[in-house]
Parts: structure tokens; sequence; C-alpha cells
């Protein structure tokens, strides 16, 4: 009676966690993701023009369960056709490619949510973590977020232009990825 009683408080949870299951759809016409670079003199930013997201979480409680990312190189415009052509060759050329899998979230000591996620630049996967908040308008969420990183730590060189501009290696990624529940 008892192995019953436990196999079926199981089965009501396993239930309960799918019930609550769901994708988003994103819309990239919403949302947005961008590089935030400062160089001697000046700052700017680079906005993904297209990549495949895939996205999953806990509908109610509003917390993730996956978050797929992958991009060409060549989608990210800084609207410097030059600046984009170098960023290419610096990353070595042809179509370079990165991404993004999320492998897991928490809540911190101050109440932040936190998620964390292994990074994959130029060959190299290196795990990053970051604030994000996450709001819900009927069938539309709304993830945003603000990750830091060092492109050295992907065994990229510093930039550096006519012995004089130099590109810091800090970089600030922020996202704004808006979708339908499905």
């Amino acid at each position: 009676m008892r192995h019953q009683t436990i196999t079926t408080l199981c089965g009501l949870l396993i239930t309960a966690s799918l019930a609550h299951a769901a994708t988003l759809e994103v819309d990239k016409q919403r949302s947005r993701i961008q590089v935030n670079a400062k160089a001697t003199g000046h700052a700017f930013t680079g906005t993904l023009k297209d990549y495949k997201a895939t996205v999953s979480g806990d509908e109610t409680a509003l917390t993730p369960t996956g978050f797929d990312l992958s991009w060409d190189f060549t989608n990210l415009g800084t609207e410097d056709a030059s600046r984009d052509a170098e960023m290419i060759k610096w990353l070595g050329g042809g179509t370079p490619k990165g991404s993004f899998k999320f492998t897991k979230s928490w809540t911190d000591k101050a109440g932040k949510d936190q998620g964390m996620g292994n990074l994959s630049i130029h060959g190299i996967s290196k795990a990053i973590s970051f604030p994000y908040t996450v709001k819900k308008d009927g069938d539309w969420v709304t993830i945003d977020g603000k990750a830091n990183m060092d492109y050295q730590n992907f065994s990229l060189p510093i930039i550096r232009a006519m012995a004089v501009m130099t590109v810091e290696p800090q970089l600030e990624v922020t996202f704004h990825i808006v979708g339908k529940v499905k």
C-alpha cells in the first residue's frame, strides 16, 4: 500500500510539473540581442540580426528550463561595414559561429533571478552567469538580461587599430527576448 501511495504521489508531481511546461515562440521583430563595446574615444553596439533560439520553461512560475541560442557572427552588425569585416577576420574568417546553452537558474540572496549557461565562441566554451527578469502579459513573455564577458577568455587577442585605438576586452551582452507561449 505504501509503495502504491509513493508511486501515485510521484506520478502526480510529474504530471503537475509537465502541466506547466511550455515553449516560447520567439518573435525576432520584438526581440533584440546586442553586444556593447567600448573603444578608445568611443563606444559601439553590435546587434544580432538573425539567430536560432529555443526557449522553454515553467509557464506558471516563469522559471526557465532551457534556452539554447546559436548564431553566425556574420549576422552581428555594428552599422559599420568595415568594422564588421574586421570582426570576422578577428574571429578567424569564414562564417564564425557562436552559441549559448542554458544550464541552470537560481534566486540569489538579494532575491534576484540568476541564470547560467555555456557560451561558445571561437571554438571555446566558458560558463557565464547573469541576472535576468521574466514578465508575462497574457500569452506573451519577455525575458531581459545582461551578461558581462571578457573576449580574451575565448583566446581572442586584444583588438588594436592604428596603434592608438583599442577595443576593451570587457563586453556587455544585453538581451530582450519576447515570445508567445506555446
